[in-house]
């Protein structure tokens, strides 16, 4: 959540007796956090003040709002599963249970959609306010509850807002959580009461975590000022369909029956827009550097360096946003497949969901199980799996008839304009029109409040670059080409998503719950308008994949790969896909489906354009080729099989390079060492491989040489600086000023970051050894690289002291577990609170095996580092022949509570690759039942 949280001081005259009792409140915590950490003073009373937020979960409770008795049965994880006679009360119980556990992570995260996080954390908060304003994640959020979703999707919120407000009742800050504790010394924040919109809120969040290229169309504009577009296009190759495999390879996309024969050559002739080549980068403004802004098209808006600035500006805002949703779009990705039955042990489908996010502590994950005691037209649900904290009903899991998981489908769904300013308006085909206006005030904790004033479009696009005065100043700097408008003072950054538009992906989490074929889950998926997802499904005789969501139809020419001309209209969209025209597959004769963010579908087999930036498919064909591996010559998939393959550490990259490595000569002795380690090593990325080490080093440093090191200042970390050729400098190249110029990006957010995208980068230039990219200059004694082989030689040798220096001179110490490691940090006073505070809420390290773009997906960013920035943040197998059999883990436990047992203590066993028994059954449920409280009218 929320990167700087530390609240403002400051208190106003004559408040000297309020300071004193602050104070005295923060010695009290203080002892208290000592006393939990192992010091040796305090006293009981101060264990009972921590121990005061800690859920009830045995006796009985008196809910006002109930219409009847309901159980909540714990199990020894704490994870609860609540047993209801009406749905009314199912869900009025999981508001009531989930504030028990997580009401802060609640709290938080709808100040966070609301804008409004300044409130509890100050005026560190403001920017980030400002920027969540201007997008209107709640005012969108309201007008969906209001017109969008269902009457019964309307109740069902309104019980569970019921059931948060009944936990709340009576209870001042200490008694939910120590964090309101802890700011209580220099906030008066009360909590307010719980609505339905609260919960709508938070799957915008989501949705722009999940939102499309948005990083891609501002990297590859930022890139200009210092690359051509050949390089752009190199650094952005085709996905490779050859080499892996698409999504769907056998199913229909239209209601026109126009379907995928096997390995996707169409049976019919498509029509609509031809998909868009990866990573295209259109042609050269006439005027200022780089590339133009869209497609082939020519005559918008040159991207030099005005325009770079402006860009600039909008990436700092979005890396500073909370990290709540994700590591902002970067890196961000998530294994499923499913197996049929004629490929499985018990004869059922089994079905493996793992999606990848940036880790956080509580993990962004709430599990549960929802049961009504008998299935009926008052109570319909009879649902377990994982949902968020804050919302109702049941996003990933399996009901009693079908099993579902989803991924990441990477479609583009939204659009930068760059939009010419003037005066009040903006232009639009030649005229100018206004801008609609709202007036924000956003109030500050310990400070003055702020207010703002919001600008959209006439179709309600919100200028993003109104929140950062240095947007203001490039913008009046920005080159544009003959065709472009005059700049006037400068060129806006508008944005155009279909988050942003009210849907109805609330009302498709209750339709999914109660899903009970293939057929009820189609037109449940129908209602997932945003964010879109590769959704896979299961029963117990069938599989199948649908994608679903609401997907933009843009002009011919426009790929949405770049920031497109706001002044013409024809590059606005055009419309949106219906859903039967979205790919789907049902029961392929292969037997299994796998979606791990690769292409839904081949570029030659399907009209439209979805994206131009999937991923490249590295996981994906890992998993394709661990199943056909099993399954061959009549083999079997067991549960256990699927769990070993969700821990798969395999380097597809060290495939490829170490061969290239081991034929070096290298002179140094102690290089040499350090090469000798990768003689006959597996390829497996394990904690304890101090051969993954050692290559993982050297592949950071191949592309900090090869790439990073060309690119602007804009893209690469803020710890890597380099002497570069000052603007206008001429005369003989030696002579030539240079300037010192340092990255400007976060170490997790920078590029290049050694995903399958880079694999791909370096795939298609190893027959190219000549390449200007192999190139590097001296640093240093170490000698310049001119070709492909002296820079993985330099490469090589910069790894080997590199390490030296992280883990010593004796190579037999290395482990790649030293260097990969997970630190799980409250999201916020664990980040920026009092160094004690910080020590109560945060847990780790902990050392993981796995790596960037393998299936085990314990990512790290090549740029910045080593450390774990995303993982598998829950893993889950579900057996459709016994569903009392299906195994799931959570990354860290069910508590948001610091001291609670249940706070991380599903997080060894998931670093080890664990998953625990995920009881479903009334009877298996009561068997795991450690605590149970009764909920009574």
């Amino acid at each position: 959540m929320p990167p700087n949280t530390t609240a403002t001081s400051g208190d106003k005259p004559g408040t000297s007796g309020r300071k004193k009792g602050r104070k005295a409140r923060l010695v009290v915590i203080l002892l208290v956090l000592a006393l939990i950490g192992g010091i040796a003073f305090g006293a009981f009373w101060s264990i009972s003040t921590v121990r005061a937020s800690f859920p009830q979960t045995k006796g009985s409770v008196t809910l006002e709002g109930l219409s009847g008795p309901v159980d909540v049965k714990r199990d020894g994880y704490g994870i609860p599963q609540i047993y209801a006679s009406s749905d009314a009360d199912l869900f009025m119980a999981q508001g009531y249970v989930q504030a028990q556990d997580r009401f802060y992570e609640m709290d938080v995260r709808r100040h966070l959609t609301s804008g409004r996080l300044s409130e509890m954390f100050g005026k560190s908060q403001v920017k980030n306010d400002a920027f969540l304003r201007t997008l209107g994640w709640d005012r969108v959020a309201k007008q969906e509850y209001d017109t969008k979703l269902s009457a019964s999707a309307k109740q069902y919120l309104q019980a569970y807002a019921k059931g948060v407000n009944a936990y709340l009742k009576g209870k001042d800050g200490q008694d939910i959580s120590l964090e309101y504790a802890a700011l209580g010394f220099t906030n008066d924040y009360k909590p307010a009461e719980w609505t339905p919109v609260d919960s709508v809120a938070w799957l915008k969040a989501m949705a722009w975590d999940l939102r499309g290229n948005m990083r891609d169309e501002t990297d590859r504009a930022l890139m200009t000022s210092r690359l051509t577009p050949q390089q752009i296009r190199e650094l952005y190759p085709d996905y490779p369909y050859d080499r892996n495999k698409p999504i769907v390879r056998e199913g229909q996309y239209s209601a026109l029956s126009k379907t995928f024969q096997q390995d996707g050559a169409p049976s019919g002739t498509s029509t609509g827009t031809s998909t868009g080549s990866q990573g295209s980068t259109g042609t050269t403004g006439n005027t200022g550097t780089g590339t133009g802004t869209q497609g082939t098209t020519g005559g918008t808006a040159g991207t030099g360096t005005g325009l770079t600035g402006q860009l600039t500006g909008l990436t700092k805002v979005l890396d500073d946003l909370p990290t709540a949703v994700g590591v902002n779009g970067q890196g961000i990705g998530s294994n499923s497949w499913v197996v049929s039955g004629a490929h499985t042990i018990t004869g059922k489908p089994l079905l493996a969901n793992d999606p990848h996010l940036s880790a956080s502590l509580p993990s962004v994950w709430y599990q549960m199980g929802l049961h009504c005691r008998s299935i009926s037209s008052k109570c319909q649900y009879d649902v377990a799996g994982y949902t968020f904290a804050g919302m109702p009903g049941v996003v990933i899991g399996h009901n009693g008839k079908i099993a579902w998981g989803m991924t990441n489908s990477g479609v583009d769904v939204s659009d930068l304009y760059l939009e010419k300013i003037s005066g009040d308006g903006y232009l639009s085909d030649g005229k100018v029109r206004p801008f609609r206006t709202r007036e924000e005030t956003i109030k500050v904790a310990g400070g003055a409040s702020k207010k703002i004033v919001v600008r959209q479009t006439a179709d309600g696009m919100p200028l993003l670059s109104d929140r950062d005065d240095e947007l203001v100043e490039v913008g009046r700097k920005a080159g544009v080409d003959t065709a472009a408008p005059d700049r006037g003072d400068g060129y806006g950054i508008a944005l155009r998503w279909t988050a942003l538009d009210p849907g109805t992906s609330m009302d498709a989490v209750f339709a999914m719950d109660k899903a009970s074929d293939w057929t009820g889950f189609r037109k449940a998926a129908a209602l997932f308008d945003v964010p879109s997802q590769n959704l896979i499904y299961a029963d117990s005789e069938n599989i199948g994949y649908t994608l679903p969501g609401k997907i933009p139809t843009r002009a011919a020419g426009d790929d949405g790969s770049v920031p497109a001309p706001g002044w013409d209209s024809k590059y606005r969209w055009t419309g949106f896909l219906d859903q039967d025209e979205l790919p789907y597959e049902y029961n392929p004769k292969r037997g299994y489906i796998v979606t791990a963010n690769q292409a839904v579908v081949d570029k030659d087999a399907y009209p439209y354009t979805l994206t131009t930036d999937w991923g490249y498919g590295t996981r994906s064909q890992r998993i394709a080729d661990l199943i056909e591996s099993k399954i061959k010559d009549g083999g079997k998939v067991s549960t256990d099989d699927m769990r070993q393959m969700q821990l798969d550490n395999s380097s597809e990259i060290a495939k490829l390079l170490v061969p290239k490595l081991l034929k070096l000569d290298l002179d140094d002795p102690e290089v040499r060492k350090a090469q000798k380690l990768l003689e006959g090593w597996d390829y497996t990325q394990d904690a304890d491989s101090a051969a993954a080490a050692y290559f993982n080093a050297v592949w950071r440093n191949i592309l900090k040489l090869g790439f990073g090191d060309k690119l602007p200042k804009e893209l690469r970390a803020k710890n890597q600086c380099l002497w570069v050729e000052r603007a206008g400098s001429t005369g003989p190249l030696d002579d030539r000023s240079k300037v010192r110029e340092c990255g400007q990006r976060d170490a997790d957010q920078a590029q290049p970051d050694g995903g399958d995208r880079w694999f791909e980068v370096v795939r298609t230039l190893m027959d190219k050894p000549d390449s200007q990219w192999w190139q590097a200059p001296k640093s240093g004694n170490r000698p310049a690289a001119h070709n492909r082989d002296e820079l993985f030689t330099r490469a090589m040798i910069d790894a080997r002291w590199e390490l030296t220096a992280k883990l010593g001179k004796d190579i037999d110490t290395w482990s790649w577990g030293r260097l990969h490691r997970l630190f799980l940090k409250n999201q916020t006073l664990g980040l920026e609170g009092p160094e004690l505070l910080q020590y109560a809420l945060n847990r780790g390290p902990w050392k993981l095996s796995g790596g960037e773009a393998t299936v085990n997906a314990t990512g790290w960013n090549a740029a910045g580092g080593y450390g774990v920035v995303w993982v598998p943040s829950m893993r889950m197998v579900v057996n459709l022949a016994d569903l009392d059999k299906s195994r799931w883990i959570n990354l860290s436990g069910a508590s948001g509570h610091a001291f609670n047992a249940h706070y991380t203590d599903q997080t060894d066993k998931w670093a080890d690759g664990d998953l625990l028994p995920w009881s479903f059954s009334a009877e298996s449920v009561d068997g795991s039942t450690k605590d149970t409280l009764n909920l009574r009218p």
